[in-house]
């Protein structure tokens, strides 16, 4: 099944995060940590309002969405 992420697009697809499904849960984002834009498509690090920490990754040419914990933990 292919990842679920909700985000504002403006002028182009995946421009901003809003929110995502994990393990069946829908997570808000609280703020976008970093984003980078790649040859694939998009990258953000996001902090949900339950402070954990995500990496979420759009690969545009197959139109999909990968969503990983961040490594690093914030502090609540």
């Amino acid at each position: 099944m292919d990842a679920q992420v909700e985000c504002r697009s403006d002028w182009a697809y995946a421009q901003r995060p809003l929110a995502f499904h994990w393990q069946r849960q829908r997570r808000t984002i609280q703020a976008v940590l970093a984003e980078a834009r790649t040859p694939d498509g998009m990258q953000f690090v996001v902090r949900t309002t339950e402070h954990e920490l995500f990496e979420l990754s759009y690969q545009q040419l197959i139109d999909q969405w990968t969503i990983q914990p961040h490594a690093i933990k914030e502090k609540a």
